[in-house]
């Protein structure tokens, strides 16, 4: 019986390719449909927008904080892949382990916090689906799209808005911030950890000369670059896209392509 080690050092087992597989990430749900699994993937959540025709046609089975265990066991799926930070632990376990006398599933659980680690878990999926050709293509081709990408070495000292009320920003131990050091930006908050709470005025004693508010989680847009222009006059704010910054899967096809519009924008801007 075929033993895979997921990201977390968790070690499944699987008798055969699964044949019905459960997503409760969006990122790598989209990744699903690039390795071309759509008879295979049965259930995904409401926040797997892509591809849109997933996103209407595949049962959705909760978010990715609150899942609905009872459904997929409905759905009798023979692999959950799970996240170890945008899904709950508790409820994966769930799953897992089978609790109170429901079967147990298969659980293979990411852990991406680099682009080396999305390149390991693109090729793992891959090969426990039975799509190991599909995957390393795609794993090359996001190299050499990054390759390809004019290094613009701006040297701005920048900042990654995630949330407002409070304010929150990305540390150096993220995904993001591996993002932001490809597109050649400087993490102000690289020393700092995970998620944390800041505030305009450290904003602004910090010496931020470019602001990237996201479109996920929280929605920013443009009334609120205008409002914190307004207390940071001397700081480039942009709208950033979410999905190109924080989805490690074949969604870091289209990123360089991204950065080098968003290159554009900022030399425009300046």
């Amino acid at each position: 019986m075929p033993f895979f080690t997921d990201q977390t050092g968790r070690i499944i087992s699987l008798p055969e390719t699964p044949k019905r597989i459960v997503s409760l990430v969006p990122s790598q749900t989209e990744l699903l449909f690039d390795l071309g699994l759509t008879h295979e993937v049965v259930g995904i959540t409401k926040f797997c927008i892509h591809p849109a025709e997933w996103f209407r046609t595949k049962t959705r089975v909760g978010g990715t904080k609150q899942i609905k265990t009872a459904l997929i066991q409905q759905l009798q799926p023979d692999l959950i892949i799970a996240n170890k930070e945008e899904n709950v632990k508790e409820q994966v376990e769930e799953l897992s382990e089978g609790a109170n006398g429901e079967k147990q599933i298969p659980v293979w659980v990411s852990d991406v916090n680099n682009l080396p680690d999305a390149y390991e878990m693109i090729e793992q999926l891959g090969s426990i689906t039975g799509k190991e050709k599909k995957a390393g293509e795609i794993v090359s081709h996001i190299k050499e799209n990054f390759s390809r990408l004019p290094s613009i070495d701006s040297g701005l000292r920048t900042a990654y808005l995630i949330w407002q009320d409070p304010y929150m920003t990305i540390a150096g131990d993220t995904f993001i911030h591996s993002m932001l050091q490809a597109a050649g930006l400087i993490n102000i908050y690289a020393t700092k950890t995970r998620y944390p709470e800041i505030t305009i005025a450290e904003l602004q004693a910090a010496n931020c000369q470019l602001l990237l508010l996201s479109s996920e989680p929280y929605p920013f847009k443009q009334k609120h670059i205008e409002e914190l222009q307004a207390r940071l006059p001397a700081t480039m704010i942009l709208l950033a896209d979410g999905e190109m910054f924080s989805w490690y899967g074949s969604r870091l096809l289209q990123a360089p392509g991204y950065f080098e519009k968003l290159f554009k924008q900022m030399i425009d801007d300046r």
